[in-house]
């Protein structure tokens, strides 16, 4: 069979136009269905502390590797979560989790969701002088976290 360079050039550009197609198909579907995008705003039953009624966090980098705290903190801020601090933790933690602060765990929760913690991992310790939520410790697992991927 005898192609002439005319029908090949359009072959050609009719290949890659389907293979861009269906890599942009297949990733619309992966954002909207298999991980769709976390509400960052507080629950209607929860009576807002602030004016804010987006959820309020602070990270800290429990592992010691630099610039982790603040690679979370863009993350978290470009899903609509309100990050008011970063920082270093006390100490360093093999797997990192998510701390309530106010009693709100459905928030909590969706903090952890947001950034891959287990929910398993999300402990309560409330703390009222801190002004936020929750608080997320990056532990020495923060290559397995969505910020990190």
């Amino acid at each position: 069979m005898n192609i002439s360079k005319g029908n090949l050039l359009r072959y050609s550009i009719i290949s890659v136009l389907s293979v861009l197609i269906i890599l942009m198909l297949s990733s619309f579907v992966f954002r909207m269905i298999i991980s769709p995008r976390v509400d960052s705003s507080l629950e209607d039953y929860v009576v807002p502390r602030t004016v804010e009624e987006v959820i309020q966090v602070n990270v800290l980098n429990g592992c010691g590797k630099s610039g982790l705290a603040a690679k979370a903190r863009n993350f978290l801020r470009s899903r609509g979560f309100d990050v008011v601090e970063i920082g270093n933790a006390r100490k360093e933690y093999d797997k990192s989790l998510v701390i309530d602060r106010v009693g709100d765990e459905l928030s909590s929760k969706k903090v952890a969701y947001a950034i891959g913690v287990e929910d398993s991992l999300v402990t309560s310790k409330i703390d009222s002088s801190l002004y936020l939520r929750s608080t997320i410790i990056i532990g020495m697992d923060f290559a397995s976290l969505k910020p990190y991927k």
